[in-house]
């Protein structure tokens, strides 16, 4: 697990957001922010923020062709070019 060096209270989130905005900026380090002495919630960038998002279908993407590879409902390499030839011709 990701080790947070930026951990604020929730009212130093409420007095600073501008701050944390622009270091969000700078140097990109999430934010944990408390309540109570308990961790609450992250602030991220949305640069951050898209990247996880963009690496997460990705990882579904992969999960979905290994699960079907396991159950044999993909195409072996020389099928797959079979296909991708009989389109190339159809095309013509």
């Amino acid at each position: 697990m990701q080790s947070f060096t930026n951990i604020k209270s929730i009212s130093y989130l409420k007095s600073h957001a501008a701050q944390i905005s622009e270091d969000l900026q700078l140097n990109g380090s999430p934010f944990v922010i408390t309540q109570n002495g308990e961790a609450s919630m992250v602030i991220e960038s949305v640069q951050q923020f898209q990247e996880k998002e963009a690496l997460i279908a990705a990882l579904k993407i992969i999960a979905l062709g290994e699960k079907d590879r396991l159950e044999n409902k993909g195409l072996n390499a020389d099928e797959s070019r079979a296909q991708l030839r009989a389109a190339r011709e159809r095309r013509k």
